[in-house]
């Protein structure tokens, strides 16, 4: 089996007759002596190795640098892939903490509106109780006098509203007697002795007919708002 060490010797030879060519410094002497013994020994190791087997060497050498590249890629595309993944979940998450924060504030929102709405009905409640038996009781009313202590039982957000369906039923006055029906009063509740249950006065109180009315109208529709609302839908409530 042959091993083809003239190559070493080759390529020495043409180290030292490149360095001469080039005209290397003499300081430089050490320098060029390394590079070429690193050379020179490569190609010892390279004449060491059998002529037959030197190409598969070469190919397995390939074969190592194509299987790096190949890992590199890999490792790359695996890197990617998590940073995809890793991008969705935080998307997924921001998404999700969102729509709680939405659901909650709603919920916030609808307890908010409830409790608004309780406390307005409350409110209307004292106001007619404390309203009814707070006025000093006279022998007539004048329209004006009725809408003063209209005011004074009715909550002001709520006051035009229920202005407009006893503006409709009586023109604001307490003694509106239907002839047709047996409907009477401010509110013209059908019958009229309904009013009985807000006081037994109820015919000549002003006072007493705005309480029953107020009262029927939260009953029945959450506010006077809401009772005027369906009057304009179906003209009567």
């Amino acid at each position: 089996m042959s091993r083809i060490r003239g190559f070493a010797v080759a390529s020495a030879t043409a180290v030292t007759t490149v360095g001469a060519v080039a005209g290397v410094a003499p300081g430089n002497t050490a320098q060029s002596s390394n590079d070429f013994d690193a050379t020179a020994a490569d190609a010892t190791l390279l004449a060491d190795i059998p002529a037959g087997q030197q190409a598969q060497v070469q190919g397995m050498a390939q074969q190592a640098d194509s299987q790096a590249i190949a890992a590199d890629a890999a490792t790359k595309k695996s890197a990617e892939e998590a940073a995809r993944k890793q991008a969705a979940e935080d998307a997924a998450a921001k998404k999700e903490a969102a729509e709680k924060k939405a659901e909650a504030e709603k919920k916030a929102a609808a307890e908010k509106l409830a409790k608004e709405r309780e406390e307005a009905q409350q409110e209307a409640a004292s106001r007619s109780t404390r309203g009814s038996s707070s006025f000093p009781v006279q022998s007539a009313y004048t329209a004006a006098e009725v809408q003063a202590i209209a005011r004074q039982m009715v909550p002001a957000d709520q006051f035009q509203c229920f202005s407009d369906i006893v503006e409709r039923e009586s023109s604001w006055n307490y003694q509106a007697d239907n002839p047709t029906s047996d409907a009477y009063g401010l509110m013209q509740a059908l019958p009229g002795s309904k009013m009985s249950s807000a006081g037994a006065d109820w015919q000549t109180n002003p006072a007493t007919q705005i309480k029953w009315g107020l009262n029927y109208m939260n009953d029945r529709y959450d506010s006077p708002c809401g009772a005027w609302q369906f009057w304009q839908a179906n003209n009567w409530y």
